[in-house]
């Protein structure tokens, strides 16, 4: 009889020391390794792609809860498949235009600033230095097919002390949608009516001369791997690839390389309207950088999925802030200050069951 009973005892002990143990195994609320695992996946511009895929590696670190996959795919590719719900979220350096918007099966998308870059017009020419000064008739006439040797007496004419070669120009361009074309085409446009009435802008165009690579790095590759190229490249992938690049003529009269600072002058006197969707190309400023513009996220303001909407909205409000810190070393600037206020407010406005995900 005791023994049963001393029997029973120690069983009682040995489940509750199991129950004390398995309870001490449990993760409190709130910590890191207890959040709800969410994949996220996004797709588009190659222009912001090495700020964003630095951004994603830092916040991962942070949370490791969440995975964020990335393509670099173009901004075309980026429109189609968010407009279609295929991906969490787009990028696009290259803004949807009204017809896109209305047909995005999800409803309204907004468009949320991530950064500010410079196009940078790059060529591979051993015998040209490395700051040769293109006017913007001349980038028009190069790209439109007209000027076709570098020692033409139109670029003779803008660099004086330059012992230019006669050797043919190539040009290199984008072959997919690309908001780097848009930011570029945008700008041809501007300063070229000519450009603006045979080719106009847009992420995809019908280009007049010239060899195509897809995406930022499909087209540094063209530049790298022909001599006498000359194209156009988000300023991040020309200093990546060791690729000079050329100062331009700015609205202002005056000769401009890209850089953080000039692409900051260059946004400093925009007026950004609610949608945030803008054009700084040709910007006025004695140090604005001429060829310059936005990269923004796209994301759908009704969210369907409450986990992955709400991860979504405190990585994009960790972009906006924290993550600006990675911008100036990748050959971004920083988004403004007043500006980042106002994104916030976007982000507020992003909803599940109408209720906002940012807390």
């Amino acid at each position: 009889m005791f023994r049963k009973k001393g029997k029973l005892l120690a069983y009682l002990v040995m489940t509750a020391l199991v129950l004390i143990l398995a309870g001490c195994g449990e993760q409190a609320p709130g910590t890191s390794t207890g959040q709800e695992k969410v994949n996220l996946t996004g797709s588009g511009s190659s222009f912001v792609y090495p700020l964003l895929n630095q951004q994603i590696e830092e916040y991962r670190k942070q949370n490791s809860a969440i995975t964020i996959n990335y393509q670099s795919t173009g901004s075309g590719a980026g429109i189609k498949q968010v407009s279609e719900q295929t991906i969490d979220f787009g990028a696009t350096d290259g803004p949807m235009t009204e017809d896109q918007l209305k047909a995005a099966k999800g409803g309204k998308i907004l468009h949320i600033p991530l950064t500010l870059g410079a196009v940078a017009v790059t060529y591979n020419e051993p015998n040209l230095p490395k700051d040769l000064k293109i006017d913007p008739k001349v980038l028009a006439d190069i790209f439109l097919g007209k000027i076709t040797k570098w020692n033409d007496p139109k670029i003779a004419a803008d660099n004086p002390d330059v012992s230019l070669p006669d050797s043919t120009i190539t040009v290199a361009h984008r072959s997919d949608g690309s908001g780097t074309t848009y930011i570029f085409s945008d700008y041809l446009s501007r300063i070229s009516s000519e450009w603006s009435s045979k080719v106009g802008k847009g992420t995809s165009l019908s280009w007049p001369a010239g060899l195509g690579g897809k995406g930022n790095a499909g087209v540094a590759g063209v530049i790298q791997q022909t001599t006498g190229s000359i194209g156009y490249l988000e300023l991040a992938y020309a200093v990546q690839n060791n690729l000079p690049y050329a100062r331009i003529k700015n609205k202002e009269g005056n000769w401009v390389a890209p850089s953080l600072q000039s692409t900051s002058a260059a946004a400093a006197n925009a007026t950004i309207p609610d949608d945030m969707r803008v054009s700084i190309v040709n910007a006025p400023g004695t140090d604005a950088y001429p060829i310059a513009g936005f990269a923004w996220a796209l994301i759908y303001q009704d969210q369907t999925d409450k986990a992955k909407g709400t991860a979504l909205v405190n990585f994009l409000n960790w972009a906006i802030h924290d993550g600006q810190a990675l911008a100036e070393g990748l050959h971004y600037a920083k988004l403004p200050a007043n500006l980042i206020s106002r994104e916030e407010e976007l982000l507020k406005s992003i909803t599940f069951q109408g209720q906002s995900l940012l807390k």
